[in-house]
């Protein structure tokens, strides 16, 4: 089996993740690069992968400089950071495996695909929920019939009040002008999804939703713009930082606070950076709830409910066909198949595959796929390529549109429409 070699731009929690595969996995994977402008990041992934000094780069374009390094690049940085280092690992004749969402603009997104279907080179999306044997099973159940034809789907992202916080409300996805829109950050996996149960082009899509808790007007009396200037609610807040970020837990959302992890690192953190504040206080514009609505091409409807207001993070959905219902929960990993007229209720129960931060077991299935496209050098398609990808970000850019417009939004039309404006550039 030959071995791949990749490198990393964006050495933050995902591209970390991802690249443990070359730890599990040193005969298939070896990882020979590095590009990340934070040096501590930089210095701790060198000293975890043994890359030598010059194989360690504080900016990509340091990087693409170079003659070809290896054989294709992981691409780990922030939302709004990578068109343009996947356009040039396109060009320099890297594969690509690109972190979600894959822009923020639209025109982008297309744009991308097009340049990875003229190169012939393998270009995945980290839609990791396709490579999960939750999903993977839903799926393999849909195509066999095991509820006859699919004609409705609900499906919940339970995002956690204490995740919503964390990430969409301190956290560097809080604002759309930042990152981008929520429903893109956090839920282009979920209507990637929906795209892959279906089995079918979406067509129309409509969407509501808004801020309405996170937001200075629902503010405790007194409440100060840190948590550590003497509020007056500490006791009873559910966002207190310091009873979130000062505890002897320090994994992950601790960890990404700081890269120092000792109590006055976090502390400091916690006094000068966007962690310590008050969550009705942030400068935060993403939506904490949000509903959308999709019809595909073949009948098929479905109904996503993204909400900040619960307990647990987790993901729930309903699959309604014309002789039977499938039930599942993600974190619970449990799959109820129950069938009309019999009565006869089946239940398949999964193994825990490594929960939030390893998606289910998703990441590191990704990585294998991706490490089997490039030793096939681009001549299969896997499931998360950009064709697929393409249009499952569109269905998230048009629920967006509609948000904020009140309209229902023709896929077919929304595509067209930023074709178009790219041609006449």
């Amino acid at each position: 089996m030959k071995k791949i070699k990749v490198a990393l731009i964006g050495a933050g929690l995902r591209g970390i993740n991802y690249l443990e595969y070359a730890l599990q996995h040193p005969g298939e994977l070896e990882v020979v690069a590095v590009a990340e402008p934070v040096q501590q990041r930089r210095e701790n992934f060198k000293a975890r992968h043994g890359l030598a000094d010059e194989m360690c780069f504080e900016h990509w374009d340091e990087f693409f400089a170079k003659p070809k390094l290896a054989d294709a690049v992981l691409i780990c940085t922030q939302d709004q950071q990578h068109f343009e280092p996947t356009m040039k690992a396109l060009q320099a004749g890297y594969h690509v495996l690109l972190e979600k969402p894959m822009s923020p603009d639209p025109e982008e997104c297309i744009r991308m695909g097009e340049m990875a279907s003229k190169a012939g080179l393998v270009f995945s999306i980290c839609h990791v929920l396709r490579y999960t044997p939750f999903f993977t099973t839903l799926k393999e159940l849909l195509t066999k019939g095991a509820i006859g034809k699919l004609m409705a789907i609900q499906h919940n992202e339970n995002v956690g009040y204490w995740h919503q916080a964390h990430s969409f409300v301190r956290g560097n996805w809080r604002r759309k002008d930042e990152s981008s829109p929520m429903i893109l950050a956090k839920s282009c996996h979920d209507l990637d999804i929906l795209l892959w149960l279906a089995g079918s082009e979406c067509v129309n899509v409509s969407s509501f939703g808004s801020l309405s808790h996170f937001k200075s007007s629902e503010a405790p009396e007194g409440a100060p713009l840190r948590c550590l200037d003497g509020c007056p609610v500490a006791d009873e807040c559910l966002y207190y930082a310091p009873d979130i970020y000062l505890t002897e837990d320090t994994n992950w959302p601790t960890s990404a606070i700081s890269d120092d992890m000792s109590y006055d690192a976090r502390y400091k953190a916690l006094q000068e950076g966007p962690y310590g504040k008050c969550v009705y206080h942030c400068d935060n514009d993403v939506v904490d709830h949000q509903v959308v609505n999709l019809e595909f091409a073949n009948d098929v409807t479905a109904a996503f409910t993204m909400s900040a207001f619960t307990r647990d993070v987790s993901r729930t959905l309903k699959l309604m066909g014309t002789t039977g219902e499938i039930r599942g929960a993600m974190e619970k990993n449990e799959i109820e198949i129950i069938h009309f007229g019999s009565g006869k209720v089946e239940r398949i129960s999964f193994e825990d595959m490594g929960g939030h931060v390893g998606h289910g077991g998703g990441d590191m299935r990704l990585i294998k796929d991706f490490l089997k496209l490039v030793r096939e050098d681009g001549n299969a398609q896997g499931l998360t390529s950009a064709d697929h990808s393409v249009q499952s970000h569109l269905m998230a850019f048009a629920a967006e549109e509609s948000r904020t417009s009140g309209e229902i939004i023709s896929l077919k039309e929304f595509e067209q429409r930023y074709s178009i404006r790219e041609e006449v550039k």
